[in-house]
């Protein structure tokens, strides 16, 4: 049963240090209560040595910020190639199969924007849960207008129950115990129950399916009930679904997280979602229209991130705290000239094989399709920023390698001065983590 409660802080932790090392930034437990936190930022003031991430990702709440909110010119004004820097670009891409979108922020009263086949549609895996965050956000805003500090209550201390829609993806997500210090990653299993803001982190940071039809529903539920939601029931929650028309339950569906894309000026062609990550969900709720994405669709979203114009300028900056990456670094990120560089990060993959063709097509290289996408925003330590949108339907090809090398060499580009005497970044073999998936 969902429930209100306010969280006892069982430890409190300091934050008078005066140095700023630390998906959502590590001392953001407190105001959060996303529990993974803690651990990792106990290790840290304990000096316990960690190595799954790298020295980017340790900035503090404050030092997270947007980066384009004195740009007041309209998305369609700011995407206008700069040709120079168009043609450094493009150079980069073999071809059939890529595209993407860029823009150097570094100066905002200067931006350098550079696209390759930016308008052709890509499925876009589990980049579309960034559209499950947004609906989130701006169903909170409609729920709370009047206060910020009240949204951020809510998402920190109303807890929801998994039940049949959070189950059946593979992905783990960590439940970290901060009473028996014990760290466990496994499957979501119905019975599970986390905050609004841990079932977003496990959403975004971990990828996780079910974690991302949960919120689906929350959205869903935020839309039909307004401010009644937050002292909403499981028993009344579950009857709603059960007494509510399959059609109608799927247009709001799709309305509760299309339409506020459509509100960016983001239209269907460049940016949809078609439905639930999970199947479960699918008895009560339907899908509608597919599920599509283009380089310029997701850059419209992030650069107007980086304006403050998502939902309003808190809203936008919380969503890009949850996309900030401060669990190991995957595909595109993971590029070494990005270690010392913050990066706000969330890449997705889907993908087909036919068997009859090819009995060995692998994961992650469909003979069929092959979809992998990645979007970031990288902030380097000497003021380098920077967004990139890259998508690639590649048969027959783990493209996670390429879009590593790709990384290396946009990096190359926009921060010559930083990486003119480092050795030339060559393709080689990606060798993935056992536990690396992001479907």
């Amino acid at each position: 049963m969902k429930q209100l409660f306010y969280i006892g802080i069982l430890v409190v932790i300091t934050l008078s240090f005066s140095f700023t090392t630390k998906p959502y930034p590590i001392d953001g437990y407190e105001s959060t209560g996303i529990k993974r936190l803690y651990q990792i930022r106990k290790m840290q003031l304990d000096s316990v040595k960690y190595n799954r991430i790298p020295y980017g990702a340790y900035l503090g709440l404050k030092d997270i910020k947007l980066n384009l909110t004195s740009v007041n010119d309209s998305i369609n004004q700011l995407l206008v190639e700069d040709k120079d820097f168009a043609k450094d670009m493009n150079r980069l891409f073999p071809g059939s199969g890529y595209s993407a979108s860029i823009m150097d922020m570094s100066n905002p009263d200067k931006l350098r924007y550079a696209a390759y086949n930016e308008n052709a549609g890509y499925q876009p895996g589990s980049v579309g849960k960034l559209a499950v965050l947004l609906a989130v956000m701006d169903q909170m805003a409609k729920i709370c207008p009047d206060s910020w500090e009240d949204r951020t209550m809510y998402l920190r201390d109303i807890r929801v129950s998994a039940r049949y829609w959070g189950t059946g993806d593979h992905h783990t997500i960590p439940i970290y115990d901060i009473e028996k210090d014990k760290l466990t990653k496994r499957q979501v299993v119905a019975s599970d129950e986390f905050s609004l803001y841990e079932w977003l982190d496990h959403m975004v940071s971990v990828s996780n399916n079910g974690a991302a039809s949960v919120m689906y529903r929350e959205a869903m539920l935020m839309a039909a009930f307004g401010q009644d939601y937050i002292n909403l029931t499981e028993t009344a929650a579950e009857q709603y679904f059960k007494d509510t028309p399959r059609d109608s339950l799927t247009n709001l569906a799709h309305s509760v997280v299309n339409d506020p894309l459509r509100q960016l000026g983001i239209s269907e062609d460049d940016w949809r979602l078609g439905g639930m990550f999970t199947r479960e969900p699918g008895k009560y709720v339907g899908r509608k229209g597919g599920s599509i994405g283009t380089p310029k669709g997701l850059m419209k979203f992030l650069v107007q991130l980086e304006q403050g114009k998502v939902v309003d300028e808190k809203s936008s900056l919380e969503m890009k705290r949850l996309m900030y990456s401060t669990d190991r670094r995957i595909r595109y990120a993971r590029s070494s000239r990005l270690d010392s560089a913050a990066v706000y990060f969330k890449s997705g993959s889907f993908y087909k094989c036919d068997r009859n063709k090819d009995p060995n097509c692998r994961a992650y290289a469909g003979n069929v399709f092959n979809y992998m996408n990645s979007v970031i925003i990288v902030e380097h330590p000497n003021n380098v920023k920077y967004i990139v949108c890259l998508m690639t339907n590649v048969l027959n090809k783990n493209s996670a390698g390429a879009h590593m090398y790709l990384a290396s060499k946009i990096d190359d580009i926009i921060n010559k001065d930083n990486n003119r005497f480092k050795e030339e970044v060559k393709e080689t073999e990606y060798k993935s983590d056992s536990d690396e998936t992001d479907d």
